[in-house]
């Protein structure tokens, strides 16, 4: 298989999984939507085991959804690079482990979200569709978001993602166990720089389609635009802003 058929067949892959996940996600928007009693019992009564599941395999489809296609550039630069090393392992199949070691780590995120979520309802912090259920809450959540957009942890985080042959180079591994653990480093850079941004779900709704949408473009945004243009700050300051309306 040459390259560009190896590249193709990367990125119809890529959004294969993308497509399943939003599937996926649509459905249980709606069912949420349809049964909103079986949604209100679930903020007043302790959660059952099925509800953990439901909520875990929630966050773990939901993750998946948003967070790969920001990835998009960092995997097609690792093929790459995997191809002109030449190390004899197949590239698509060290590619995929590399994504795998990447959805590991944000699966390992969402079973802290899960229970994040768990603790939020038990308080009465969210409604029915698990948004803010009070004003001074989402601010609250909006602010921290804003505020951590100008830390030098997230800027740090930041700049490993938006520049992949750098990340690449200086953490190069040989083999399918190498490229799994890329793929975990790589994922705890960008859980570094994204969990409150991913925070926000709680803000509008954790099933708010249009909600995700938005913040799966807005970290897209934040890798591909050049850090010379300051998105990430700016986007910062419009946060906080945000935010203190909510409150005030």
């Amino acid at each position: 298989m040459d390259n560009v058929a190896q590249r193709r067949l990367i990125l119809i892959s890529l959004g294969v999984l993308v497509a399943v996940a939003w599937v996926v996600m649509v459905y249980q928007a709606r069912q949420m939507t349809l049964n909103k009693s079986v949604c209100c019992l679930a903020v007043v009564h302790p959660w059952q085991v099925a509800e953990g599941w439901s909520a875990l395999t929630m966050w773990v489809v939901m993750m998946a959804g948003m967070m790969v296609p920001s990835a998009v550039p960092m995997v097609l630069m690792f093929a790459a690079l995997n191809r002109r090393r030449g190390d004899g392992y197949n590239t698509v199949v060290s590619t995929w482990f590399f994504v795998g070691g990447y959805l590991i780590v944000w699966a390992g995120f969402s079973v802290l979200a899960t229970a994040l979520q768990w603790y939020l309802q038990q308080q009465a912090l969210l409604s029915a569709f698990m948004a803010s259920a009070h004003p001074w809450f989402g601010g609250f959540l909006l602010i921290l978001a804003g505020v951590f957009q100008w830390t030098p942890l997230k800027q740090t985080c930041l700049r490993f993602c938006q520049t992949p042959f750098g990340f690449l180079m200086t953490g190069w591994r040989q083999g399918n166990g190498g490229a799994l653990v890329m793929g975990l480093h790589h994922g705890m850079y960008c859980v570094g720089c994204c969990w409150a941004l991913m925070g926000l779900l709680f803000v509008l709704g954790v099933m708010n389609l249009w909600w995700i949408l938005a913040l799966s473009f807005f970290v897209l945004a934040e890798k591909v635009i050049p850090p010379q243009m300051a998105f990430s700050r700016m986007a910062g300051w419009a946060l906080v802003i945000w935010g203190l309306v909510l409150v005030f």
